[in-house]
């Protein structure tokens, strides 16, 4: 590995924990990032000729520290009589050491701790979990308004305003007491699933998507042992497993994607499997069905009809009802596109059609930059015999997909699709 892919890994390994901590030592989230960029650029400059030093978390947050301490005291003398106050503020914050010990207060580990603190509930819950996964988890704006199907411009508004909100009302980055964890869990169970879904969203594989996927499970079991009668943690944990026990079945020999229905199931995690499905049952033991457990139950339909050779019509049917509860629960335009798949299969093609043209305009402007929207369409499309409009939606989602592995499968997709009407 080359000095500067090193570099890049340690930085992104780090980069969460030590704005997490910044930010939870100045309550500036702005000044946190600022330090930061300059924490890095000086071991950009040191570790080349010193070499990456055995604690790179430490060291970057010593630098970071130092350099948000001189920006703050830059600032209280060049600032207005009002302004002066909140630096001042910032300057006592700085003095004070976040001496915060490993597996102190209610939560047993540092990067779930930071999770929970970043997901303040004075905070709407897509600003909580967006700010977290910028801060903590190392996402982009631009990655970040991919998880939420909105514009990288809509997206900054709203860490900006979040920002602001956090400053001005002068909430406190802090780890929150036991009785304070129910109202964060929302938040934080978002933050972990979205993390796996960016490791599991395409089927190419490298060290840093596995490294995330890996990062939530881990963090989904340590909430397991957190928060054991949280049925909704258990359904998380379950879909997690569920996912994971298939990606090896994901990629062909020749690196092309195979879809769910045509993979090998002798190929699957099995330990994983039986994990899954044992955490989904305890879930439903506690009698409180959530999305996740929903979730769970669509994923462990797909997985045991597979496995015992079951009938399509049936799995299908399950599948579709299932996606029906999920969407009266989470009424979003992604959870009807999965209708609508599961539908078509169960259906007919019209069927699947019909369900995903009630999702209203307002939301398909959203789904235009989907990749998923429009394969699946194009399979709709496809067997409801509309073969241009197919090809069409078949074009425009090769032309979203940014992994070689999907592109292949959809251009033979296409190609086959061009070949059946000549």
């Amino acid at each position: 590995m080359s000095e500067a892919a090193v570099l890049e890994r340690v930085f992104r390994e780090q980069a969460g924990l030590v704005l997490a901590a910044l930010t939870r030592s100045f309550g500036d989230l702005d000044l946190a990032e600022e330090a930061f960029g300059e924490a890095m650029a000086r071991a950009l400059e040191h570790w080349p000729r010193r070499g990456v030093p055995e604690q790179p978390a430490a060291w970057l947050l010593t630098a970071a520290r130092r350099s948000a301490i001189d920006r703050i005291r830059h600032h209280r003398m060049q600032a207005s009589k009002e302004d002066a106050v909140r630096w001042s503020e910032l300057e006592r914050f700085a003095d004070m050491e976040d001496a915060m010990p490993e597996g102190a207060g209610p939560i047993p580990d540092e990067r779930l701790r930071l999770i929970f603190t970043c997901c303040h509930p004075a905070l709407a819950l897509e600003s909580r979990v967006a700010l977290t996964l910028r801060t903590l988890c190392g996402l982009g704006t631009a990655q970040a308004a991919d998880a939420f199907l909105v514009s990288e411009a809509t997206m900054a508004q709203r860490l900006v305003r979040a920002k602001k909100k956090i400053r001005d009302a002068r909430i406190p980055f802090r780890v929150p007491a036991r009785g304070e964890l129910p109202e964060r869990l929302a938040a934080v169970l978002a933050v972990v699933y979205l993390v796996f879904t960016r490791g599991h969203a395409t089927a190419d594989e490298d060290g840093e998507r596995a490294a995330l996927r890996g990062e939530a499970i881990r963090l989904g079991t340590v909430l397991s042992t957190l928060l054991p009668d949280e049925p909704e943690v258990l359904g998380l944990l379950a879909l997690m497993l569920l996912h994971e026990a298939r990606h090896a079945a994901r990629l062909g020999d020749d690196g092309v994607m195979i879809p769910l229905d045509e993979q090998d199931p002798s190929r699957w995690d099995d330990r994983a499997v039986r994990r899954g499905l044992a955490l989904l049952e305890q879930a439903r033991d506690r009698g409180r069905p959530g999305p996740y457990q929903l979730q769970a139950a669509i994923s462990a339909a797909h997985v045991v009809a597979l496995q015992q050779q079951a009938p399509d019509t049936w799995r299908w049917n399950t599948v579709a009802a299932l996606y029906a509860e999920l969407e009266v629960l989470v009424p979003t335009p992604i959870v009807t596109l999965n209708r609508a798949v599961a539908v078509g299969r169960a259906e007919g093609a019209a069927a699947g059609l019909a369900v995903l043209a009630t999702v209203d305009a307002d939301a398909q402007v959203g789904l235009e930059q989907y990749q998923p929207y429009h394969a699946a369409r194009a399979a709709l499309l496809r067997d409801a015999g509309e073969a241009d409009a197919a090809a069409d939606a078949y074009r425009r989602a090769i032309a979203l997909t940014d992994t070689d592995a999907e592109r292949r499968f959809l251009e033979r997709q296409l190609a086959t699709l061009v070949q059946s009407r000549h």
